[in-house]
């Protein structure tokens, strides 16, 4: 039972869900404070942990927690840069059996910082896919400079490669900072022509904006709606967020649709 049952809020689908995705990031966080995010589980769709952070967990502290959350129907995968560092080390297969062996149902595929030719990416993706693994593949680079170099339609066009070879959903990069990547300008402001672009031509079920700042949430859920897929969620703020989501806070009440 929910607290203040007597007042009507915006109805949310539940998990799994298509679209409305939450993925929060996890950068090392605390047993304890893996736990008690748990009563909020509801809100939350999928848990990356970021960058190579797995590699500094004892193997068995890492099967704990990733049960923590796949108890409670999240999803977990892992930061970009662990594939990354497991492809240019040649290890991709032993890499993937063993993300399977300690818990991962998810597994993100990117090339942020590396280059990975289009044919082995799609390769990749279907591997990963035919694993049974749910694939979120990641467009971007982590360089801004680099970044800045790629045009919407360059984007369009990876993010619908990876869709066809079998990812779930697609990730916009932004990194944790939010600012002077993809979608986003050197002040971390929504660059909106891009962002309705990659929406309409890739559909937007179809992608989850990294979004870590609240002023960035609130622009594109006012924009496209409670149930746009936001991802490098911070753990304190995804209530926040699900209250962005559904008009529970001054910046969305009474403004979405």
């Amino acid at each position: 039972m929910k607290a203040f049952e007597m007042i009507d809020v915006l109805k949310r689908a539940g998990k799994p869900r298509n679209s409305g995705i939450t993925m929060v990031l996890d950068k090392g966080l605390g047993m304890g404070a893996a736990k008690d995010l748990m009563p909020f589980s509801d809100y939350i769709d999928l848990i990356k942990l970021g960058w190579g952070t797995p590699l500094l967990y004892p193997e068995e502290l890492l099967k704990k927690k990733i049960k923590i959350y796949r108890d409670k129907d999240i999803s977990v995968c892992n930061g970009g840069t662990l594939f990354e560092i497991a492809y240019s080390n040649k290890k991709i297969d032993e890499f993937l059996k063993y993300c399977k062996s300690i818990g991962f149902d998810a597994i993100e595929i990117s090339d942020g910082s590396i280059e990975i030719k289009s044919d082995d990416r799609v390769k990749l993706i279907k591997k990963t896919s035919d694993m049974g693994f749910k694939v979120f593949s990641e467009v971007g680079k982590k360089d801004p400079k680099k970044d800045s170099t790629l045009t919407t339609e360059y984007r369009v066009d990876e993010a619908k490669m990876d869709l066809k070879a079998g990812a779930f959903k697609v990730i916009m990069e932004s990194r944790e900072s939010g600012k002077n990547i993809g979608i986003y300008d050197e002040k971390g402001s929504v660059k909106q022509g891009m962002a309705k672009a990659l929406a309409s031509k890739i559909g937007l079920k179809n992608i989850i904006f990294e979004a870590p700042e609240k002023s960035q949430q609130v622009h594109l859920i006012l924009n496209f709606g409670p149930d746009v897929n936001l991802g490098n969620i911070k753990p304190d703020e995804l209530v926040p967020l699900e209250t962005l989501r559904r008009g529970l806070r001054g910046d969305t009440l009474g403004k979405l649709f």
